[in-house]
């Protein structure tokens, strides 16, 4: 037992990778049961989750402080602290996701602005502009093939484009997976608008992405609008769209 307790350091920092991601995810699922409004909440819960996965390191570095104080800290400890070290690394992806987000929440947000112009191509090679679709009303779907809500989501939006398409109405797919990828799926789901590559020639509006799917409404004008946000019924995007068809229909 006494031999054990001299690598408790080493346990320590070994876990310390391992311990960080369960407790940020369990500390995240607590707060998202507790909230009355995951959405609005998301910052909070960011910052609590990823706070927690500093308490591993913090643990294994007291250990070796101990240790020190009574004697020299043993080469098992050294790597074990350095291991901890190391696990605060994983710390860098919530922070990234979470600025990247703020970027998604404050883009959402836009009325009335220039929507940035893009070229691309679509998962058939053909190409795609969003230029060619001025004095039409879009809806630019930011979608993976990973992400549930994504594939629930994209049947009903084939259906409201297949049912206005006559009046103006165009959505358009974008997906930084693979085209292979995006074809598989096409196997799966079938939906009859063009699903482009989301490459970085597409500017950083619809690059910026950390929760999906997102939507941008563009109106006939080529202004960015906002579009429903996640949670929101699917009545209310057929009401916008429906609003932006009829405003600009002269």
């Amino acid at each position: 037992m006494e031999k054990l307790a001299r690598y408790h350091v080493l346990v320590a920092g070994m876990l310390s990778p391992i311990l960080a991601v369960l407790l940020s995810a369990f500390v995240n699922k607590v707060l998202m049961r507790w909230s009355g409004d995951p959405q609005r909440n998301w910052l909070l819960r960011l910052i609590v989750s990823t706070l927690v996965m500093v308490a591993p390191f913090a643990v294994t570095l007291v250990l070796a402080m101990k240790d020190r104080h009574r004697s020299a800290l043993l080469l098992s400890g050294k790597i074990g602290v350095t291991i901890a070290i190391l696990s605060l690394g994983l710390i860098a992806k919530p922070v990234s996701d979470g600025l990247t987000r703020s970027k998604q929440e404050r883009n959402k947000l836009m009325r009335d602005v220039a929507a940035p112009l893009f070229e691309t191509t679509d998962v058939f090679g053909n190409r795609q502009r969003l230029a060619d679709h001025k004095g039409e009303v879009v809806l630019v779907n930011i979608w993976a093939t990973w992400c549930a809500p994504c594939r629930a989501e994209m049947p009903v939006l084939d259906r409201l484009y297949r049912e206005r398409k006559d009046r103006g109405f165009v959505v358009l797919g974008m997906s930084d997976e693979s085209i292979a990828s995006q074809k598989r799926y096409l196997k799966e789901v079938s939906v009859s608008y063009p699903l482009l590559a989301l490459t970085r020639d597409v500017p950083s509006l619809y690059r910026d992405i950390a929760r999906y799917p997102e939507m941008f409404l563009i109106d006939r004008k080529g202004r960015l609008q906002p579009a429903p946000g996640a949670g929101q019924p699917f009545q209310k995007l057929e009401a916008d769209v429906d609003a932006l068809l009829a405003r600009n229909s002269q």
